[in-house]
Order: C-alpha cells, then sequence, then structure tokens
C-alpha cells in the first residue's frame, strides 16, 4: 500500500550560493530555491567570507554557516520561513562583532 506521504522525502540541498541580495539552494531533485538575504539577518550582516563560508550536512537537510552561527533547514527554506531570531538575541550577537559588521555600499 502506497501512499503520496509515504513517497515523499525530505527536500536535500546539492550546492549553496550566497550572493549580496540573495540565497540560492539547488536542490538534489532538480529545483532551486531563491530568498532574499534580508530574511536571515546572521547572513545579511556577515562578510562575503563568512557567508560562504558554510556546511551542508544530514544528507543536504541543514545548511550551518560557523562563523555566524547559522543554521536553516531545507524544508524551512521551501516553505518560505525567514529568521526567527527575536531582536534583543540579534542586536547582541551584532554588538559581539565589533567590526566585521557588514559594510554598506
Amino acid at each position: 500500500m502506497s501512499s503520496l506521504a509515504a513517497e515523499q522525502k525530505e527536500p536535500r540541498a546539492r550546492s549553496v550560493a550566497v550572493s549580496e541580495e540573495s540565497l540560492t539552494v539547488d536542490l538534489v531533485d532538480g529545483r532551486t530555491i531563491i530568498v532574499p538575504l534580508v530574511w536571515y539577518p546572521r547572513l545579511w550582516h556577515g562578510t562575503p567570507e563568512e557567508r560562504n563560508h558554510f556546511e551542508i550536512f544530514g544528507d543536504g537537510t541543514y545548511i550551518h554557516w560557523p562563523d555566524l552561527d547559522e543554521d536553516l533547514t531545507v524544508a524551512g527554506l521551501l516553505a518560505g520561513f525567514p529568521s526567527g531570531e527575536n531582536p534583543q538575541s540579534l542586536k547582541s550577537w551584532l554588538d559581539g562583532r565589533g567590526q566585521k559588521k557588514r559594510k554598506s555600499k
């Protein structure tokens, strides 16, 4: 007995690219997710080097940026969930960054 729910697999990342404005994740099933970087303030405020230092793990279900202490799930990206970080936590994190804050164009 087969059902659609039983056949669905968790979405998995094949590759990740971060630009000044967006986060792009190519999935193993051929789809591509593109979301605004501003949805994820830690990525938005990160330097290009920090944003490009990431790990895909959990068989492609998670993306982790160790330098920014940011973790995203592919399922959350696909569902369109922006960051749930509260403003106080973000402010504390930004205050601790000192000179690494994002430079405005």
